[in-house]
């Protein structure tokens, strides 16, 4: 038999070749780079389990805020870690708590980095749960309340967008509602729509010292084994008023990226989360992984599936990676 016509091989042969062919292609302009913000003044504190990462003072965070404008990241997404905790959370909703004032002092030197704000009461409550407890039961309702307000005190601090991760039933009507009385309107809601009950989470857990103190967080956060809940999910945050919907953890679960790509015409987000950043570090560290190659080829899968907006602590490596590389 003669040889088939098609050589896929053709178009492999050289790089000028391969870029013009390449389907699929990451920018800085994809990413978002998370960031922990903690109380005091010129403070880093590297966090172990997470290599490269650290919790940053609010000073130092501006600086942060500045080198991700430079290399060309749209937004950073704050997360809190406040200097007291109680049951309900309120320091996360305090309007002078850790990630008001830091919005406030990013937006005064840092004006055109978009600034997103995690609106969930974990970080800040003594039990670690991501909603209010009574008798060892996650309370649904009396937690909106708790998520209307952090909302509506990131939204008058400067926030850009407010991203609720807490995965209450109702709370992106809520927090919609919220924001529209209060005047902000053209407030983006980018919703955590479906966000699994993962181990890939630890790290984060002790980053932010958000760890449950009782129980786990099943009883809120999706079961990894269901994928139309997940889909049920994202179609009400949609009916909901969400703008951006997003799916947590990203590589684990790029089917239910793919799979949300082709039900709506939303943008949709994918958390890279801890656990995933800290197993390649730790491989490459272990000289098991180069290191750059996983980080940009764990990024282009999770863009491939459907993603257009991509959460990662990545975004600063990558983005200098990406800007040293050719068109």
């Amino acid at each position: 038999m003669p040889f088939p016509i098609q050589r896929l091989r053709r178009l492999r042969e050289t790089e000028p070749l391969r870029r013009m062919v390449r389907e699929t292609s990451l920018t800085p302009n994809d990413f978002i780079y998370p960031v922990f913000v903690t109380e005091g003044q010129g403070r880093r504190e590297p966090i172990v389990s997470m290599p490269g990462q650290s919790r940053l003072s609010i000073d130092l965070l501006v600086k942060e805020a500045q080198e991700v404008k430079a290399l060309g990241i749209p937004a950073m997404i704050l997360f809190g870690i406040p200097d007291r905790k109680d049951e309900r959370g309120s320091s996360g909703f305090d309007p002078d708590g850790i990630v008001q004032r830091a919005i406030r002092a990013v937006k005064a030197q840092v004006p055109d980095l978009v600034l997103i704000t995690d609106v969930c009461i974990d970080e800040y409550t003594s039990h670690g749960h991501c909603g209010i407890v009574r008798d060892g039961k996650i309370l649904n309702d009396e937690t909106l309340d708790c998520l209307r307000t952090m909302a509506k005190t990131h939204a008058q601090a400067g926030a850009d967008m407010v991203a609720p991760s807490d995965m209450m039933d109702g709370r992106v009507a809520a927090i919609r509602d919220e924001l529209d009385r209060a005047g902000f309107v053209d407030l983006p809601i980018m919703a955590y729509a479906a966000k699994f009950a993962s181990c890939f989470y630890a790290p984060f857990r002790d980053a932010a010292n958000s760890s449950p103190q009782f129980g786990d967080r099943q009883s809120y956060q999706m079961d990894p084994a269901n994928k139309r809940e997940a889909l049920r999910e994202i179609d009400l945050d949609i009916e909901e008023g969400a703008d951006i919907i997003m799916v947590k953890p990203a590589m684990p679960y790029l089917d239910i990226i793919s799979a949300a790509r082709e039900r709506t015409l939303l943008p949709i987000a994918a958390y890279q989360v801890s656990g995933e950043y800290s197993m390649i570090k730790a491989a490459a560290q272990a000289g098991w992984l180069d290191e750059r190659r996983a980080m940009l080829e764990s990024l282009l899968s999770i863009k491939r599936a459907g993603a257009e907006i991509i959460l990662t602590y990545f975004a600063k490596e990558a983005a200098g990676l990406l800007q040293s590389r050719p068109a």
